[in-house]
């Protein structure tokens, strides 16, 4: 019994192999539609990432984390200092009366979560760098609230932590290129969506057609061979040219019999 059911098993495997080639033979004869959800979906993207999206820059400052507590040398102390206090920082930053601050002193018309949204603080991996990452459709905005946040952060936050003044290791510079959205990202994803959604509605129409189109799918839907197969065609023209032929022949043998009657009487 067990063996039958393991038989049972690699026979019903088999079959679901066979629906599989049989799937993609069927995507390879409706390659052009594939194709031209391809293409389709690649102009969508591109359309709307060129004329539908604002496009957005980014302006950076970073602020070193160490500082001589003594005004002099810096020692490992000092060091220390400044990694536990770069975490501190990155959220102290965030806090509200230094992003109202900001948009106090710049004079920006945005609200503290709107302008909280379009900032990035984080410390750059096994350093004491912190980076403030501005995004705004106006790249002098970006520069401007960088630099000013930056500012804030400095004069700021060492009165509120009594710790020692971090350092400003660079300010943001004006952005010159557009850092969202990417053409060419957007257009490859939205070629392969269109793509996908070609084939699944592809695959769907296979999957849930059940008519029989040959001696095959017969035998595979009810287990025995087909006693004969009706041809492909117009099978009115077949019968018509046929018709026409016997039509002709008759003919050609009537004369062919008058003819030999003919010549007999000679």
């Amino acid at each position: 019994m067990k063996e039958q059911q393991g038989e049972t098993v690699r026979i019903q495997d088999k079959e679901d192999e066979i629906d599989l080639l049989e799937l993609l033979y069927f995507f390879q004869s409706r390659w052009v539609a594939i194709v031209a959800g391809f293409l389709a979906g690649a102009l969508i993207a591109g359309v709307i990432t060129q004329f539908l999206i604002t496009p957005k820059f980014t302006a950076t400052s970073k602020l070193y984390m160490v500082s001589s507590s003594s005004n002099s040398v810096v020692d490992l102390t000092d060091l220390n200092i400044g990694t536990s206090l770069s975490s501190d920082y990155a959220e102290l930053i965030k806090s509200r009366p230094i992003i109202e601050g900001v948009i106090e002193d710049e004079g920006l018309d945005y609200t503290y979560d709107e302008l909280l949204d379009m900032l990035t603080i984080a410390t750059i991996n096994d350093t004491r760098i912190l980076t403030i990452t501005a995004e705004s459709p106006i790249p002098e905005e970006a520069q401007i609230i960088a630099n000013s946040l930056a500012d804030k952060a400095v004069s700021e936050l060492p009165k509120l932590m009594d710790t020692p003044k971090p350092n400003i290791a660079e300010r943001a510079i004006l952005p010159e290129t557009k850092s969202s959205p990417s053409l060419s990202s957007n257009t490859m994803i939205g070629a392969l969506i269109g793509m996908v959604l070609v084939m699944g509605v592809l695959a769907f129409f296979y999957l849930t057609d059940d008519t029989l189109k040959s001696s095959d799918d017969v035998e595979k839907e009810f287990g025995v061979m087909p006693l004969t197969v009706i041809p492909e065609g117009n099978i009115e023209a077949i019968s018509d040219k046929r018709e026409e032929d016997i039509q002709k022949e008759k003919k050609r043998q009537r004369k062919q019999k008058e003819k030999e009657h003919a010549n007999s009487k000679d």
